[in-house]
């Protein structure tokens, strides 16, 4: 039997792979800036099953897969399967890597909130989609909302560049020590996965180093460590108030690794937000390819006198909640656009900034709507009056 071919690539810290390494530019689509982050990553084994959007990246991942770039990969039966195999992966010491999209995210949620308890430093990236019936397979990102809760920290990619640097980021900053928690990484389906933009990208003969599971907070199931148990259940279980207490205080520390999270994402993504004129009156805060419409919207709004800022979240989770505190105490109006029906962020911004009454939860599209920035503008005249 042939053994299995490996490409070579050297091996290089990580500020060097995401700062200092010559990028070149690619005319790709968000998807294969998937292909491209995960070629550089590392990754031991990734799992798929298809979905649209998101058929299409773990498609490619499999087409590297059999250029030697990743060690494993296989299909699930389902997945809720392929989030099942990915959590025991992980449990047994590999870097994994997987996606997912809209109804698929659903059929798999059980298993998100374990990820986050058993303390997984699995990467997902989430192709946002709709949901609901009737059946639509356009841009929808009410699946960020139902995740929210999941304990599973959350990045929010505008741009396939945006796709490509905080898939290839997330695998450090999940596998710190002191976070080790899952990663979803989501991006707006189609608008993001299928179109095609300009990304700079490093060498592919070069690669993170690997995952050492021997740094978790919690031991890794292989044949190194001695046999554990997930749960011991004659002790929690036979105990109500040892169970109560077991829970509230992992869950405690679970919400602890997630801000001790923040210092990694600056020192790797930047920040938590990115800002423009944030000293404006009137602000556009807003996540993924709302992001995009607003730009376009705040262009119009100056041509017409208005002056309006601009806030970009790259991270929900941690939600970066001291930052939008102080920005918003200047504003006098924050327009919230958004691809979804619920209006998740715009709840997020009024839960954590003084006088909440000044947030505009609009304009809101969903079912696979276009966002025309002209929508935007209205907004951005009827609080300039």
């Amino acid at each position: 039997m042939m053994a299995k071919k490996t490409v070579e690539q050297k091996i290089v810290d990580p500020e060097y792979l995401f700062f200092e390494a010559k990028r070149e530019k690619q005319f790709i689509t968000g998807s294969e800036a998937v292909r491209e982050a995960v070629k550089r990553a590392n990754v031991d084994m990734a799992i798929a099953y298809p979905i649209t959007p998101q058929s299409e990246s773990m498609h490619l991942v499999g087409d590297i897969y059999a250029e030697g770039y990743i060690k494993d990969y296989f299909r699930g039966e389902s997945e809720f399967a392929v989030m099942s195999s990915v959590a025991g992966a992980a449990m047994g010491g590999v870097r994994v890597f997987t996606a997912t999209a809209g109804p698929g995210t659903l059929r798999a949620f059980e298993m998100f909130p374990t990820w986050a308890g058993a303390r997984l430093p699995i990467v997902c990236d989430f192709f946002c989609r709709g949901v609901n019936s009737p059946l639509t397979i356009q841009p929808d990102t009410i699946e960020i909302g139902f995740m929210l809760d999941t304990k599973m920290m959350i990045f929010h990619a505008e741009t396939a560049q945006d796709l490509f640097d905080m898939t290839l980021q997330s695998f450090i900053i999940a596998e710190q020590p002191d976070v080790h928690l899952p990663i979803g990484v989501f991006a707006d389906g189609f608008f993001v996965t299928h179109t095609r933009e300009i990304v700079e990208i490093p060498p592919d003969d070069i690669k993170l180093p690997p995952y050492d599971p021997y740094k978790s907070p919690v031991p890794a199931m292989d044949m190194e460590t001695p046999p554990i148990r997930q749960m011991r259940d004659p002790f929690v279980m036979k105990s109500n108030f040892i169970s109560y207490a077991s829970h509230a205080s992992w869950q405690q520390e679970i919400l602890a690794a997630a801000e001790r999270a923040r210092k990694h994402i600056h020192k790797y993504l930047g920040g938590l937000i990115e800002t423009e004129n944030e000293g404006a009156d009137i602000l556009i805060m807003a996540s993924g390819t709302a992001v995009s419409q607003a730009h376009e919207a705040i262009w119009q709004a100056n041509q017409e006198g208005i002056e309006v800022g601009l806030i970009k979240f790259k991270v929900i989770r941690p939600f970066p909640t001291e930052e939008i505190k102080m920005i918003a105490k200047g504003a006098r109006a924050i327009i919230v656009p958004e691809f979804n029906i619920s209006g998740w962020l715009a709840k997020e911004i009024r839960s954590v900034i003084e006088d909440n009454s000044k947030v505009v939860g609009a304009p809101r599209v969903y079912g696979g709507m276009a966002m025309p920035p002209e929508l935007i503008v209205e907004e951005i005249r009827r609080v300039a009056r």
